[in-house]
């Protein structure tokens, strides 16, 4: 069981790399100038790529970990799970690819406030 959670935990944080670049790698590249006088269906077309990267990681991750298909995650517990590691892999794209933007303390309480409810949707219920 243990396996299957960590291959769930490795390939959402691959998906979640290429989401981050989808959604956000083109600004960086329009910043750079590679990609400012791309017309916005091109750089919609190049979001889309990446995209695909990004759902071949992440439908089979949520398969495998979810618990209707003897994962060890209820579809909850995916979800959050899922939040968190794309706010982790956000910062770490923010901080090291766009250099003017900075954390503040708001953003460590926002951290903190998921991590609880990280740790909430893993409290065991009366259900189960």
């Amino acid at each position: 069981m243990w396996q299957s959670a960590l291959l769930t935990v490795g390939m959402l944080v691959i998906s979640n790399i290429f989401m981050t670049f989808a959604w956000y790698g083109h600004l960086k590249l329009q910043q750079t100038g590679v990609s400012s006088n791309w017309p916005l269906y091109l750089v919609i077309l190049f979001s889309w790529g990446i995209a695909l990267l990004e759902y071949s990681f992440q439908v089979p991750a949520n398969r495998i970990g979810f618990v209707g298909n003897g994962g060890p995650f209820t579809l909850m517990q995916l979800k959050v799970m899922q939040e968190a590691i794309t706010l982790v892999i956000f910062t770490v794209f923010t901080v090291v690819f766009f250099k003017g933007e900075s954390l503040h303390w708001n953003h460590f309480l926002a951290f903190l406030l998921l991590i609880g409810a990280v740790y909430f949707v893993f409290l065991p219920t009366s259900e189960g």
